[in-house]
């Protein structure tokens, strides 16, 4: 899967839209090939002296066309050659170049009209094909950005990401990072099909306005009903409407800087642990797992891959001093504070 979706299929290959519309393109490019015949028309024109015609022995105006048409676009047939050491000098050093030049102004443009679009669905499919328990991440300004940088300091492969944008700055940053992208609208149910979005493992949703995250959160909802959604909201009072929506979780940045805010307030070391804990790189990291066979049973402040904070039963959540904490069953979810990667 390392190849990219529709914003640029594959590495290093990402697609801006041009300013110029296809049909301008055209229109360029036709002028541009019937300009370089008509500077070879010209020349052959006023260089007929050093033309031969082996059929009647005469140089005509139409004669003058039909070998520049012929020379330009093929290497000639021969009924009329020229004879002069100007005329044959001519033929080499401008016409030679002129027609490659043209041939490929009609190759380019048969890919750019044509085989370019065939061979960008072959690709897109292929890459469809792959999308497997990946990550779809809807927005890439400054929460989507840490949100995939932090994924991947966690060890997430960056092929596994699929970032959906349509700012082509973003995008381009998504793809130096390794990670697929796709130059689309998220609110649209085609845009989301695209990335496999009922194969996903979960989706983050960060477009940068409440009302487009919850409208992107709706859309996915119904495309993908069990898939585990994290939005981003600015205002407190959409909080509620993105999980009416269908987010599982929903993170207001506002308000967790509030509440590390005032922690320090209480200790000049709270926000620091508070940050280490969500941070991959810290001393310590927040884990969620399910709890395995040997634990089954036991309480939760007997687990001894590290500190258990709670439980999640369905959807109860039972804090580690609860009478539920003390016996773990088949299912639940521990939450607790293990060891990270950074020195102690």
């Amino acid at each position: 899967m390392d190849q990219r979706l529709a914003g640029s299929p594959p590495t290093g290959f990402l697609r801006r839209r041009s300013a110029m519309p296809v049909w301008a393109d055209l229109v360029w490019r036709v002028a541009l090939v019937f300009g370089l015949i008509g500077l070879v028309l010209l020349i052959h024109w006023l260089g007929r002296a050093g033309l031969h015609d082996n059929f009647d022995k005469t140089i005509s105006f139409i004669d003058i066309l039909y070998f520049t048409t012929v020379t330009v676009t093929t290497v000639g047939y021969g009924d009329i050659v020229p004879v002069s050491p100007e005329a044959r000098l001519f033929e080499a050093i401008l016409v030679t170049p002129i027609r490659l030049f043209v041939w490929l102004i009609f190759l380019g443009t048969a890919y750019h009209l044509f085989f370019r679009n065939i061979l960008y669905r072959w690709r897109m499919a292929r890459i469809q094909a792959d999308l497997h328990n990946h990550i779809v991440v809807t927005g890439f300004g400054t929460s989507g950005a840490e949100a995939v940088r932090e994924l991947l300091a966690r060890g997430t492969d960056p092929r596994a990401i699929v970032v959906v944008e349509m700012s082509e700055k973003a995008l381009g940053e998504a793809e130096a990072l390794g990670c697929n992208i796709l130059c689309g609208d998220s609110t649209r149910d085609r845009t989301l099909k695209d990335v496999a979005i009922h194969r996903a493992r979960s989706m983050i949703v960060s477009a940068g306005r409440d009302d487009t995250s919850i409208l992107i959160t709706l859309t996915a909802r119904h495309l993908a009903a069990r898939l585990p959604i994290s939005i981003v909201v600015r205002n407190e009072d959409n909080e509620l409407p993105a999980r009416q929506a269908g987010a599982t979780t929903v993170i207001n940045p506002t308000s967790f800087a509030g509440l590390l805010l005032a922690g320090s307030t209480s200790g000049r070391h709270i926000a620091d642990y508070m940050a280490d804990l969500a941070a991959s790189g810290g001393r310590v990291k927040l884990n969620e797992r399910l709890a395995r066979p040997d634990e089954i049973g036991a309480p939760l402040s007997a687990i001894t891959t590290g500190i258990g904070l709670r439980i999640h039963r369905g959807d109860q959540t039972i804090g580690s001093r609860e009478e539920g904490a003390q016996r773990l069953q088949s299912g639940d979810l521990v939450i607790e504070i293990t060891e990270g990667d950074a020195p102690g």
